[in-house]
């Protein structure tokens, strides 16, 4: 399975349909600070199902539709789309009968908002049971920010195994993040007070 193409309209500062193909090997998003590079970041998490605004750099879910600027009006939807090529010829291809495997998710002024996978209406839970396992989720270390990669080189040896097993696809599947292995939790013993005679 591989991420082939990025389709994003009115999302943050994508007003209008703007499609980037991601190419086999190693695809990278560069330019000056503030022309969006970010935002592409973000679209993925977004059309993965992520909860949180604050996440998404915004303070309520409505902040993600593109507002309008002096020389455009602002949208009333937001819609991403992620589109993964699922042939068989790849290791960790989905066992499903798609060739083509299109997520999306669209955000409507109103507050209304959908799911959609390979173009019918879905739930967020659909979606995730379908990724379940491969690494593919918005809390997944398969795609970093900034802050997340400092974290990785910061953390600890377990936990940077548990992040490289998480982006690989090979961590057990689990809705609760693994726990630190109980053999290298400190021992914790209860303060009693001293009495002295």
């Amino acid at each position: 399975m591989r991420l082939q193409h990025i389709l994003i309209q009115g999302f943050k500062s994508f007003a209008e349909k703007t499609d980037v193909e991601v190419f086999p090997g190693v695809t990278c998003i560069v330019g000056p600070n503030g022309c969006g590079k970010s935002n592409v970041a973000d679209a993925i998490r977004w059309a993965l199902g992520e909860q949180s605004p604050k996440t998404l750099r915004g303070h309520k879910m409505e902040d993600v539709i593109f507002h309008g600027s002096a020389s455009r009006k602002a949208v009333g939807l937001a819609e991403v789309s992620l589109v993964f090529d699922n042939d068989g010829s790849l290791a960790g291809d989905l066992n499903v009968p798609w060739s083509e495997i299109g997520v999306a998710r669209r955000l409507y002024r109103t507050g209304e908002s959908e799911y959609l996978l390979n173009k019918s209406v879905c739930r967020l839970r659909d979606v995730q049971d379908l990724f379940a396992g491969t690494g593919v989720n918005p809390k997944a270390y398969a795609l970093m920010d900034q802050d997340r990669l400092n974290h990785v080189l910061t953390a600890k040896p377990w936990e940077r195994r548990i992040f490289i097993e998480e982006a690989a696809g090979v961590a057990a599947p689990s809705s609760d993040r693994p726990r630190r292995p109980s053999s290298t939790r400190p021992s914790i013993r209860s303060a009693r007070p001293s009495t002295s005679p």
